[in-house]
């Protein structure tokens, strides 16, 4: 049977031996009791390398952004998020249904949002309109081609933020890519931000979960909303035990992660029937076909040779490095993209 080579996402990682023996090995008790070694091991460490004070371990990333925004709005709130970002985007309409609050968009380059938009997109005191409440940005971009907030940008945001009231919460799916991207020291973010939510069933390729990292009251608060909407876990270590060991081994080799993504950019940019490419920071590449040959003809024949990529809406088209690809799949992708029309 001939491989696929995967690059849908980094969500299609399966376990390494290695992780799964620690998933074997892991000890267990009832989460939703508080009993579980392992995962109250996993929140105290991700916490503290973060500089956050506590964290709360969630099935996934949708659900850390979920509980974050509903602990941080009330019904008739507004939510400053970006155009491209994945909570208004790809968490089936969350903001509404759960936190029962409105959104007010962004725009920028590659899904980045700037200090110098907020004045304008928060709302003025007016019995007509909704109250500003909650500033969310995503660090590395989904939508945006995995593009990378700089540590300054993000304090100017932290302090509109806190010159407007708001509450700040980041969407930090990739934040690890970021890290290892910019060099960023981990501890700081935890200072900047009322709420982190962390991802290990991307680039870090456990088999699921994530992590909502915030200050002691912050988290109890949210651990009674996970409760609420069906996110209470019992014998949890196994998931978290997973996390634990991606921390300890998986972090670092995101580089090659970043690597590979940009020499996936090199070959398409050889390519004549990609208009246009954007620019690759870590792991996500998003690229346009020509006009004449549209994207859902480029996915039935990248299928055709056993490889998967994803429409992103807007023409994009996408392909994200991960764990289980190689240097053979380069090697592959090299020979095939140029001369797929």
């Amino acid at each position: 049977m001939t491989e696929i080579i995967d690059l849908r996402s980094d969500t299609v990682t399966l376990p390494t031996t290695e992780m799964r023996d620690a998933m074997h090995s892991a000890a267990l008790g009832d989460d939703v009791f508080g009993d579980d070694p392992s995962v109250n091991a996993l929140q105290q460490k991700v916490a503290s390398y973060f500089g956050a004070e506590d964290a709360i371990f969630c099935p996934s990333g949708t659900m850390t952004n979920q509980l974050a925004i509903m602990l941080h709005t009330r019904p008739g709130d507004e939510v400053i998020c970006h155009e491209h970002s994945h909570i208004y985007h790809f968490e089936g309409g969350g903001i509404a249904a759960n936190a029962g609050a409105s959104t007010r968009l962004a725009r920028g380059v590659r899904g980045l949002i700037q200090p110098a938009d907020i004045d304008d997109l928060v709302r003025k005191v007016d019995i007509h309109a909704p109250c500003s409440r909650l500033l969310a940005v995503e660090n590395t971009t989904n939508k945006g081609g995995g593009a990378c907030y700089d540590f300054d940008t993000l304090q100017a945001l932290k302090n509109k933020a806190k010159h407007y009231s708001l509450r700040y919460h980041l969407d930090g799916a990739r934040l690890w890519n970021a890290l290892v991207a910019r060099g960023d020291k981990p501890q700081s973010y935890g200072s900047l931000f009322d709420t982190i939510s962390v991802c290990f069933s991307k680039g870090l390729g456990c088999p699921v979960g994530s992590a909502l990292l915030g200050n002691h009251t912050d988290i109890e608060q949210a651990r009674r909303i996970r409760k609420r909407i069906g996110g209470g876990m019992r014998q949890a270590g196994f998931l978290a035990a997973a996390a634990t060991y991606a921390i300890d081994h998986h972090v670092d080799r995101l580089a090659e992660d970043h690597i590979r993504a940009k020499e996936i950019a090199t070959t398409l940019q050889s390519c004549s029937w990609v208009s246009k490419l954007e620019p690759v920071e870590t792991n996500i590449v998003i690229f346009y076909a020509a006009q004449d040959i549209g994207s859902e003809q480029v996915l039935d024949q990248l299928l055709h040779h056993n490889i998967r990529m994803v429409s992103m809406g807007e023409g994009k088209l996408r392909a994200v490095t991960h764990l289980d690809i190689n240097d053979a799949h380069l090697e592959t992708l090299a020979g095939v993209l140029p001369h797929l029309f």
